[in-house]
């Protein structure tokens, strides 16, 4: 966990070598992964719950989030840092995709500072109409995989996710919320 923590403080905004401001959006995607059998075997109860969704965090607002409650869902995780040009850059697209597609549930994952600096992008970007984790320690950006801001994680409501590295426009985070809603 230390050597997550390490590499996350030292991230720069993404590590494409582009500009932060100009150029075509730069998007790794990742082979969707799926759930673990075993893990959708272990308890009935549990029975539909991805293991990635497996995990509790806080909201910027201090209230309790349980990620298994996004189960079934299509999911766009938005990892992002106070700090970041990148993320200050897409957080408009973010917002409007968020209140256009109501049916597709947004987190913002906010990491790499203070809950203070988070808050206070969070006003400035007026980003608060979706659902913003504080992960100070970096556990759901491990939990997900990813090891850079801007990042966004696509979850299909079967589990399976893509991911894509920022900044992404509207054009791009349209297309790809389209393919969550095809599933």
């Amino acid at each position: 966990m230390a050597a997550v923590a390490a590499a996350l403080s030292l991230a720069a905004c993404g590590t494409s070598g582009e500009a932060d401001g100009g150029g075509a959006p730069s998007q790794a995607s990742v082979a969707p992964t799926t759930p673990s059998p075993a893990s959708e075997a272990a308890a009935p109860s549990e029975a539909n719950v991805p293991d990635v969704l497996r995990f509790s965090a806080t909201t910027l607002d201090g209230q309790k989030f349980d990620g298994a409650s996004l189960a079934g869902k299509p999911v766009v995780f938005w990892f992002w840092a106070p700090w970041c040009p990148k993320c200050q850059s897409e957080a408009p697209a973010v917002k409007a995709a968020a209140k256009k597609h109501a049916d597709v549930a947004f987190v913002g994952v906010a990491g790499l500072d203070s809950p203070a600096a988070m808050k206070d992008f969070v006003r400035r970007t007026g980003t608060g109409g979706f659902v913003q984790l504080s992960d100070e320690k970096g556990a759901v950006w491990t939990r997900l995989e990813v090891s850079q801001q801007s990042t966004f994680v696509f979850m299909k409501p079967d589990g399976s996710t893509t991911k894509a590295s920022g900044p992404l426009g509207s054009e791009d985070l349209e297309r790809h919320v389209a393919d969550l809603r095809a599933a």
